[in-house]
């Protein structure tokens, strides 16, 4: 017994070294403080201005943020760069999921810059129904313009807003006019929802197609057709050439079913491919032939005013709701209102205007 106390056992374990911290305090701190630092609103307008990239990023997480204490400031950043903006073409692209809008942009934006203009390219992703998450994956599949000196892409997600704008795009295409983009392209979610809110904030409306998917005669929805100032057939390369070239025709003799647009443009359709760029300095000559047209007719100014006019409505529209959810009692009585209805104690429009006639009335 003796022997086995003087020659303990091989597994016996002995006290080794214990590893240091993997996180430092200092640097936590560092951290932190940094974090709390945040630009005034006169210091992010500095920085636009002068074209500053990181503060008109930092400008549109603010103007993004649903943070109500983040409102003031975000409009006062606004109302600061608006006299410096509306001296871009805004343009908006949109089109069923792929089409191959983030290459065609990529191809486009290249282009652009090549020609020496400053781009802006503002992608907004779908977000999840379920999750709510975005993927905001734009950067990664544009790799070759996001290394462009000339051009910012910003990545929003859509949140709820159907036909794939975020909620505070047109407060970014200011901002964006302000830093010195002379181009603004919107690239929507393109699932055919409401894209009126697009063709609402530009000047240019591109529709991307692809031949053979049925489309031809299917997709020819009135409503975006109409809306359209160019069809552009992606995708025209190799064995697909002349199925693009059949669409073309198609799509232009359908083009001419509808009502003159007051622009006094009409609507052109042509091919490109976005991988071999054939094509594509074209569709900016079709864009450079619409800007003459409209603003020699004044009709480019017109529309810049109604849309402006829209977005104050539209503005309205969204404050009333954020108002009405956020009010106390509203949030105290909703729940219960919501099982009524969903009992059939109540019906929806009887507990709608009950809600409504509460919140007036304080």
């Amino acid at each position: 017994m003796s022997n086995k106390k003087q020659h303990p056992s091989a597994l016996h374990e002995k006290p080794g070294i214990s590893p240091p911290e993997i996180i430092s305090p200092i640097a936590v701190a560092h951290i932190k403080k940094f974090r709390k630092i945040q630009p005034s609103p006169k210091e992010l307008v500095e920085g636009i201005l002068a074209g500053n990239i990181t503060a008109l990023s930092r400008a549109i997480t603010l103007v993004e943020s649903t943070n109500s204490d983040h409102l003031a400031k975000a409009n006062e950043v606004i109302n600061a760069c608006l006299p410096h903006a509306n001296k871009s073409v805004r343009i908006g692209i949109t089109g069923v999921p792929g089409v191959g809008k983030s290459t065609f942009i990529e191809a486009f934006g290249k282009h652009l810059t090549s020609l020496g203009k400053k781009v802006a390219v503002l992608a907004v992703d779908p977000s999840s129904t379920i999750s709510h998450g975005s993927i905001l994956g734009d950067k990664t599949r544009m790799e070759e313009l996001v290394k462009d000196e000339n051009a910012f892409i910003r990545p929003s997600a859509s949140g709820e807003t159907l036909g794939g704008v975020a909620r505070k795009t047109r407060e970014t295409i200011t901002l964006c006019e302000a830093c010195g983009f002379d181009t603004i392209i919107i690239e929507t979610v393109g699932v055919g929802q409401s894209e009126t809110a697009v063709h609402s904030m530009v000047d240019f409306f591109l529709l991307l197609k692809i031949s053979g998917a049925g489309d031809e005669l299917q997709g020819i929805k009135r409503g975006i057709m109409e809306m359209a100032d160019a069809i552009v057939i992606n995708k025209a390369d190799g064995d697909n050439i002349r199925k693009a070239n059949l669409a073309k025709v198609e799509f232009n003799s359908a083009l001419h079913l509808f009502p003159a647009k007051k622009s006094g443009w009409i609507p052109t359709t042509s091919t490109c491919s976005a991988i071999t760029h054939e094509g594509i300095s074209a569709v900016w000559k079709t864009i450079a032939q619409f800007l003459e047209l409209t603003k020699e007719n004044n009709y480019f100014f017109e529309k810049r005013k109604e849309q402006n006019q829209y977005w104050m409505l539209e503005t309205i529209n969204e404050q009333l709701k954020l108002n009405f959810y956020n009010h106390p009692e509203i949030q105290q009585l909703l729940d219960s209102t919501k099982k009524a209805v969903q009992n059939d104690e109540l019906s929806p429009f009887a507990a709608a205007q009950l809600l409504l006639e509460k919140y007036f009335k304080k």
